[in-house]
């Protein structure tokens, strides 16, 4: 007999929104996984964006000189937050000093240096930035997963980077298996 508690850590996985989340800043959310452990969890969602600022405002608002032709970037909502600070997740063709690795393929650097060089075509190979963060206390993530609020699934690179934000809650749902009208919002297992 399987045991219900949450066994292993989800980092590097996504986290998906079930229908009914009560939260209305995370309803049909795709959530990246940068870090999950005994002490909590942080993640950046994926699949909203940041209203309000664009790439070159906010290239601007840090000082950073835009060269002609240079690369642009959607800003995401990466969570609630402090949605002030900036997060680059991207593929690990680019680590530098700070760059967290989260697996073989995906990392996560928060300086202003990323910025730059995506400005200047030298960043990472795929990448999204993102204001904010979601972000857990020990054992609220493992609370909220056995309470039926998310499924959790591997990350894959188009859920990750590609620009179709709309269709990123649904994919991530289909690559489960799962039919959403079969859904229950129940706690309990069969």
């Amino acid at each position: 007999m399987k045991d219900k508690t949450i066994q292993h850590y989800l980092t590097g996985q996504l986290l998906i929104a079930m229908p009914q989340m009560p939260d209305p800043r995370f309803a049909k959310t795709v959530i990246y996984l940068c870090a999950h452990t005994a002490e909590g969890a942080m993640g950046l969602v994926v699949n909203r964006r940041f209203d309000g600022i664009d790439f070159d405002e906010l290239l601007e608002q840090l000082g950073i000189e835009t060269p002609e032709g240079a690369a642009d970037m959607r800003v995401h909502f990466g969570g609630p937050v402090e949605s002030g600070r900036g997060f680059v997740l991207h593929t690990t063709d680019y680590v530098r000093e700070n760059t967290l690795t989260v697996d073989d393929d995906v990392a996560l650097t928060a300086t202003i240096d990323i910025l730059r060089a995506i400005a200047e075509g030298t960043g990472p190979r795929r990448s999204m930035l993102a204001l904010g963060y979601a972000g857990w206390g020990p054992g609220q993530l493992d609370q909220e997963l056995q309470n039926n609020g998310w499924l959790h699934a591997p990350a894959s690179p188009d859920i990750l980077f590609d620009a179709d934000l709309d269709t990123k809650w649904e994919r991530a749902m289909a690559s489960l298996g799962v039919s959403l009208p079969m859904l229950s919002g129940e706690v309990g297992h069969a």
